[in-house]
């Protein structure tokens, strides 16, 4: 049924942006994360054995997670897989929610300062309470920039290699990050999460960078953006956040900027000029990024028939 990969795909991101990500406890991946706050607690476990339980539980919560994936993708019928796997992969996508979880700072900020930082606090895991009105809109502008590649084109990326358990791997990675990750007192526990997200999230970060810089080339913005690359790539914590990141900074002619850690771009404009700008950026690169891999699994079939 590799024929039907190419085809599920769009109509993953149609019912994304007509469905958005609903709030349900019986979500997919609302389910995951329950799971993941069952085991996910340090003080559950001698400090020695953490690191050993952090491998084990992501292993453990890989395969469950992916189990149905795995069965629809080799028993259901084509044409059933013609339905559910739209559904099923949007289930590992937020395309709309992150433009909503973005306008919703907007928002709030529009009704006070205070109202923005706090509707910021649920994309970020920083200190909102200090931050001056750039600031939270950076932190909101950020997460778009940030996510385009753990929510968007990773898991496409991995859908078109290994089709729906793709996806579904890459997803339960990824929420074991965000949910573990951290150099508090989560460090031991979610190490293995937090390397396994980098090597996961390492091609598709750069392929991001690459999509983004075509498009601001397209828009006559291609020397700054590759110049905020080159200079704040690598400005951020971690091997892969910083590039799509600078990247949508350089080419928007703004900054982002998290106080005490880094700042990334220009700011010869405001984030209430850019954000528009930012916002299109990213449709725009989710939207070649999905024909650019259509396209790859279409030669692929076509090899394949050869």
């Amino acid at each position: 049924m590799f024929w039907i990969r190419p085809l599920v795909m769009p109509l993953a991101l149609l019912v994304d942006r007509i469905a958005g990500d609903p709030h349900s406890r019986l979500h997919p991946v609302a389910l995951l994360g329950s799971f993941i706050s069952l085991w996910g607690r340090p003080d559950r476990y001698p400090v020695a054995l953490q690191r050993t339980v952090g491998a084990a539980m992501w292993i453990a919560t890989v395969i469950l997670f992916s189990i149905p994936f795995i069965l629809a993708e080799h028993f259901l019928p084509w044409f059933v897989i013609l339905v559910a796997g739209p559904v099923l992969l949007k289930s590992c996508l937020a395309w709309r929610s992150l433009e909503e979880h973005a306008l919703s700072v907007e928002r709030a900020l529009g009704a006070g300062l205070d109202d923005g930082r706090l509707e910021v606090k649920n994309l970020v895991s920083r200190d909102s309470s200090g931050l001056s009105r750039e600031q939270v809109l950076s932190a909101a502008y950020e997460s778009v920039s940030e996510n385009l590649v753990d929510s968007i084109v990773s898991p496409l990326c991995y859908y078109t290699v290994f089709g729906l358990p793709g996806a579904a791997v890459f997803r339960a990675a990824n929420t074991m990050d965000a949910m573990l990750g951290y150099r508090d007192e989560r460090e031991r526990l979610g190490w293995f999460s937090a390397r396994a997200d980098d090597a996961l999230n390492y091609l598709p970060a750069r392929l991001t960078a690459a999509v983004l810089l075509l498009y601001f080339a397209a828009r006559g913005r291609f020397g700054p953006a590759r110049e905020c690359l080159q200079r704040d790539g690598r400005a951020r914590p971690g091997c892969n956040g910083g590039l799509p990141m600078a990247v949508m900074a350089g080419g928007t002619g703004t900054r982002f900027e998290k106080p005490g850690v880094y700042s990334i771009g220009p700011g010869d404009r405001t984030l209430a000029e850019a954000g528009a700008d930012i916002l299109s950026a990213a449709r725009a690169c989710t939207l070649i990024v999905t024909l650019l891999l259509m396209v790859l699994m279409f030669l692929a079939l076509l090899v394949t028939l050869v």
